[in-house]
């Protein structure tokens, strides 16, 4: 098969032929480009009979469409989610859908501990005080995670990672999910009500996939109910938080920290070096003036375990579409 591979940065590159080779698929030809999958960029595809995509590729029913006509029949998504994805026009398109529907938890789990932690210790701003020769404490206080509640959104793998991360600093931890799990609550966590969490929780942090029922889950109404000086932290999707709201919450005090690695307009502004020119989002600019917001851009994956897991789900998805089976890994529309 020809894979076209978008959105394509050297890590993926270098993971996926380093395993293309270890595994001898040389019947695979690999063809890699940088630039994001959109209609204008679909004809890149043509002749390629499987194209793999990243998250902020473009993937609704008009690439699709584009994607088809030029003979694909495989998406392999490397990732775990997929709401950038029309996927009821891919099934009428005769497309075939599959993910990576886990790769490394601990990847994103320990990213978020990390948001979590530079936030109250304050070590990103220590750093820079230090490398400029001042010594001064003054306004890096921080608290004690022992003993402080935490609240956990989404009990999935990832979530359960977070959930014995933080207990394992001494937080009494809460959760919410549809789903109860029970190794959440063999780990110690305690589940309830979305508002009694929200009520409830010092930190928050979300780890739940991006439908039409959680985006803005974090919205003015949800922040109210929350504790004044919340630390928030989002290494999910970032439509979970309605940016607006949670600029307004800064503004007033209510909320204390927040951490993202997550933008809800972060296609076209992520994976991409603007540094030599002016950001023209307004919005995201403005929440780069609060000194108590850390925003990282979609890094959280970005672990060699986790990119090895991504490359070798990707190729037995792959592998599958081309002996005619099913991986497991398929998406089918709700």
């Amino acid at each position: 098969m020809r894979i076209a591979f978008f959105s394509a940065r050297p890590f993926d590159r270098d993971v996926f032929l380093a395993t293309h080779a270890s595994r001898g698929m040389d019947r695979h030809d690999l063809h890699f480009f940088d630039t994001r999958l959109t209609e204008a960029t679909a004809a890149l595809a043509a002749g390629c009979e499987g194209v793999c995509v990243f998250v902020n590729d473009q993937v609704g029913a008009g690439v699709l469409t584009a994607l088809a006509a030029g003979g694909t029949r495989l998406i392999a998504l490397r990732s775990a989610g997929f709401n950038h994805v029309d996927l009821e026009a891919a099934v009428g398109l005769g497309l075939t859908v599959s993910r990576v529907p886990a790769y490394s938890p601990y990847a994103v789990a320990e990213h978020t501990l990390a948001l979590i932690l530079t936030l109250n210790r304050k070590t990103h701003k220590a750093y820079a005080r230090v490398r400029e020769g001042n010594f001064s404490l003054d306004g890096l206080t921080g608290f004690d995670l022992h003993g402080t509640t935490a609240g956990v959104v989404g009990t999935g793998t990832i979530g359960r990672c977070v959930i014995r991360a933080l207990i394992g600093f001494g937080c009494h931890v809460v959760c919410h999910d549809l789903e109860p799990h029970p190794d959440a609550r063999a780990l110690g966590a305690r589940y309830v009500a979305l508002d009694e969490l929200f009520a409830s929780s010092a930190i928050v942090t979300l780890h739940v996939p991006l439908t039409p029922d959680t985006r803005h889950m974090i919205d003015a109404a949800a922040i109210a109910q929350m504790p004044r000086g919340v630390m928030i932290i989002n290494t999910g999707r970032g439509a979970l938080i309605d940016t607006r709201a949670a600029i307004d919450g800064l503004k007033r005090g209510h909320i204390g920290y927040l951490g993202l690695d997550v933008y809800e307009e972060e296609e076209g502004l992520f994976f991409d070096d603007h540094s030599a020119s002016v950001i023209q989002d307004d919005v995201f600019a403005r929440l780069l003036t609060f000194p108590n917001v850390l925003v990282t851009g979609h890094q959280a994956f970005l672990t060699r375990d986790a990119l090895q897991g991504i490359a070798s789900t990707t190729f037995d998805n792959i592998e599958a579409f081309a002996a005619g089976r099913r991986s497991g890994n398929e998406l089918t529309p709700a």
